[in-house]
């Protein structure tokens, strides 16, 4: 059940009055806090964002929830990555020391080989996630949402009197 869930709202948001950019950036962020683990705090401060800036909170949610279960099949792919940056890459140990060394970067946890992995995985799909979930959500509007309305099923439940009633509720919050 909570897969139809999921996917749900996944077509509610594609059909939302939320602007493609904002579904995108939404993505984005929930991909970043998805992807590394979650107690840390570049992950607080993504979660400030998403609160401050006008992105789609629910495209944050949905992409958390899936890059969180992607994420944890790749995590000794993300210690590799990590182990290969914090510890093989030599020249970069005094860095990471002056890093250490400062209080506040410190808190982020940095020097956990899963997190250091997961970070620049994250921020290296920063731009193509963007780029492809906003191209995605025009292409949807566009093309795909018409034919998704057409379908039998789509006009059965549509037909349906609890979707009537939910659909009456909804509307009685302005």
């Amino acid at each position: 059940m909570f897969g139809i869930e999921l996917i749900a709202k996944l077509f509610k948001i594609l059909r939302s009055d939320a602007s493609p950019t904002q579904i995108a950036w939404g993505f984005v962020l929930g991909m970043i806090i998805g992807l590394t683990p979650i107690w840390n705090l570049h992950n607080l401060l993504i979660f400030i964002l998403i609160v401050l800036l006008k992105v789609n909170i629910g495209m944050a949610i949905f992409s958390f929830i899936i890059c969180s279960g992607f994420a944890y099949l790749i995590d000794p792919l993300f210690h590799d990555l990590g182990y290969y940056l914090l510890v093989s890459l030599s020249g970069m140990r005094d860095f990471w020391t002056t890093l250490y060394n400062t209080p506040i970067i410190s808190l982020s946890n940095f020097n956990n080989t899963v997190v250091m992995g997961s970070m620049v995985c994250s921020v290296i799909l920063i731009l193509p996630a963007y780029i492809l979930i906003k191209k995605f959500v025009i292409v949807y509007r566009e093309k795909i949402d018409a034919r998704m309305q057409k379908l039998k099923i789509v006009q059965i439940i549509k037909g349906s009197k609890i979707y009537n009633w939910y659909e009456k509720i909804k509307n009685l919050g302005g």
